[in-house]
């Protein structure tokens, strides 16, 4: 069985995000949509809220699976049975890091590779944190996310 994770915050879910999964399952038989616990920042919202926000974005896609992680992404892999982990790239500027990442990943685990996919061009310049401001200072999201990533940041920004 083709499996891959697919790590991230999700601090929201933005459609660039729903892309690249609905396009990983098209490649593989399972993708797991890790959503990150430990994550360094302060999020908007809590894991659990959102692992549902990932859920009800993720719409008739039975090779899709929302689990969040904590710990190390490479030991989430090992634990899961997954030999690839994908990241998305939106713009020269992430490969760096992403790059940096995928090195580090590469030494602790060399059974597992890194794939990079770009999300379709409409959903290049999105990023979770840019959504989070347009839509703390009152601007229409609706563009950027699902109708159910939306709501919940209207909920929390009134």
């Amino acid at each position: 069985m083709r499996s891959v994770v697919y790590p991230g915050t999700f601090d929201p879910i933005t459609n660039g995000h729903v892309d690249l999964i609905y396009r990983a399952a098209r490649l593989f038989d399972r993708v797991t949509v890790a959503v990150a616990a430990d994550t360094g920042k302060i999020p908007l919202f809590s894991t659990a809220e959102r692992v549902q926000l990932v859920q009800a974005s993720i719409i008739d896609c039975p090779n899709v699976e929302i689990l969040a992680f904590e710990g190390l992404l490479v030991n989430f892999a090992r634990v899961r049975h997954v030999g690839v982990i994908m990241r998305g790239l939106r713009a020269v500027s992430d490969f760096e890091y992403e790059f940096q990442l995928a090195g580090m990943n590469r030494r602790m685990a060399p059974d597992i590779e890194t794939l990079f996919l770009t999300p379709a061009e409409q959903y290049a310049y999105i990023s979770s944190s840019l959504v989070r401001e347009i839509a703390r200072l009152g601007g229409d999201v609706s563009t950027f996310v699902t109708p159910a990533v939306q709501a919940a940041l209207n909920d929390r920004f009134r």
